[in-house]
């Protein structure tokens, strides 16, 4: 039976996911969205997201697959998007610890936090924010965070390690959505797939135009139609697909 498995229809109360419940057949991303939720409720969580590392070592970026306001992205995400994210990011390709930050001396979950034996404080991915975030791992080198937020979140050591596996779990099935995913989604084209990369890898609209020589509306058109492709609401969730698709690396 598969470690990281879905927990069936049947354990769908919040709390009540094991590692070794058998798997739904083909999970949606709204099922997987749907027991990110159960997750951030039992730890006392109001926000949550779930990112992948871009592919650029020296720069790089979180991309959302969702967050807890999916289908839509919530404003957490957009700040962590803006830029590099720094040590989280550097900190989830060398390392499977949780870290945690907060965001002063009073913030409620500072407390919980301090007492995880494994767990560490990394500076403030966003600015003015409380929260944990966990490094996942997938098969085909599938690298991410599932973060989540709130200034009143509650873990001890037990629990810690729970969260942790519930969220290796969800983070392999999404590696594993673009197995049900369409294969014949239409064809991209070079340039698309070269914006789409360099996208990936923190790049904005004017640095793509001067690293492949075109205009910035070029640029940006380029995106609008890789993003279209791939039945993508933004530019964020375009990468997102095409990594899990492995059109990009």
């Amino acid at each position: 039976m598969p470690a990281h498995a879905l927990p069936d229809e049947s354990s769908d109360l919040p709390g009540s996911f094991a590692p070794g419940i058998h798997a739904l057949q083909a999970p949606s991303m709204p099922d997987v969205v749907r027991r990110f939720r159960w997750v951030a409720a039992d730890i006392g969580a109001t926000a949550f997201g779930l990112y992948t590392l871009g592919p650029a070592v020296e720069r790089t970026r979180l991309v959302a697959c969702f967050d807890s306001d999916y289908p839509g992205v919530s404003a957490f995400t957009r700040a962590l998007s803006d830029g590099p994210a720094g040590e989280i990011a550097r900190h989830a390709r060398a390392s499977t610890q949780p870290c945690w930050w907060a965001e002063g001396p009073a913030a409620g979950a500072q407390a919980a936090f301090q007492t995880l034996a494994w767990a560490r404080p990394v500076a403030q991915p966003v600015p003015g924010t409380a929260g944990i975030a966990f490094p996942v791992h997938a098969d085909r080198g599938h690298c991410g965070l599932a973060i989540f937020i709130g200034a009143d979140i509650a873990l001890d050591d037990n629990g810690l390690c729970d969260v942790h596996a519930r969220c290796f779990s969800l983070f392999g099935a999404v590696a594993r959505l673009r197995l049900n995913e369409p294969g014949h989604h239409r064809a991209m084209s070079k340039r698309e797939l070269e914006c789409l990369r360099l996208t990936a890898n923190g790049y904005t609209s004017e640095e793509i135009a001067r690293a492949l020589k075109l205009s910035v509306h070029t640029a940006n058109q380029y995106l609008t139609q890789s993003a279209q492709k791939l039945n993508a609401v933004s530019r964020t969730q375009a990468v997102a697909k095409a990594l899990r698709l492995g059109l990009i690396e």
